[in-house]
């Protein structure tokens, strides 16, 4: 014998039903946003949480919503911060006219961890990559050429990722200052072709950083 609800409890049933659905879809499509993660693993992570970590879900949704909301780019290299100006570019101690060139920060973080590097930073963020309307000023080129002349940099080490598009986007660096007194060098032995400096192991970066070449 099924269950017979009273119409009104019935309706409001099935819309309660409905509603967990969509929350539940929302939830696994939202993960689905993060690189690597496909489908099914957007789902475990979902009712991972509803089942077992609704206290971390908690944490996860206030860490996401305030980062969000106070983290923006320092006004000199352009990585992420909660302050007009990073913490590497406001400490007076680093050499501040080496300047290191990297796609994301997250390579700023592998090469604070894996070398002795004391220079500045200025972050790309992304490639030349025309295909996907990616051009000089998308990544900051015209940012960069203005910081060149007013922070008089004498050295720039070209570290974008060992990837067809970063080696186009080093030359093309390179290329914009071939005029210019600045000394030009690219991080050299160790990192593999196509390989993205967030995932190389810190003694082969360390290695490739030291042993940067320099471009004439």
């Amino acid at each position: 014998m099924g269950w017979i609800f009273p119409p009104g409890l019935k309706c409001h049933f099935n819309v309660l039903i409905d509603l967990v659905s969509l929350l539940i879809e929302q939830l696994i499509s939202a993960f689905k946003c993060l690189p690597g993660v496909g489908p099914k693993s957007a789902q475990r992570m979902a009712y991972h949480l509803l089942e077992r970590d609704r206290q971390g879900a908690m944490a996860l949704s206030q860490a996401l919503a305030e980062s969000v909301e106070k983290i923006g780019h320092c006004d000199w290299c352009r990585t992420f911060t909660e302050d007009d100006r990073c913490h590497i570019c406001s400490n007076t101690s680093r050499q501040s006219q080496q300047l290191c060139i990297v796609e994301t920060p997250a390579d700023i973080l592998a090469i604070e961890q894996a070398t002795d590097y004391k220079g500045l930073y200025f972050v790309l963020m992304g490639h030349l990559s025309p295909l996907d309307g990616m051009g000089p000023t998308e990544i900051g080129l015209d940012v960069l050429a203005k910081r060149l002349i007013e922070d008089s940099i004498e050295e720039i080490i070209l570290a974008t990722n060992s990837t067809v598009e970063g080696e186009a986007t080093a030359h093309y660096i390179a290329e914009m200052v071939a005029d210019t007194a600045i000394r030009v060098t690219r991080i050299a032995h160790g990192v593999p072709i196509g390989g993205e400096l967030e995932y190389v192991n810190g003694s082969t970066l360390s290695h490739a950083f030291s042993g940067r070449t320099e471009i004439q």
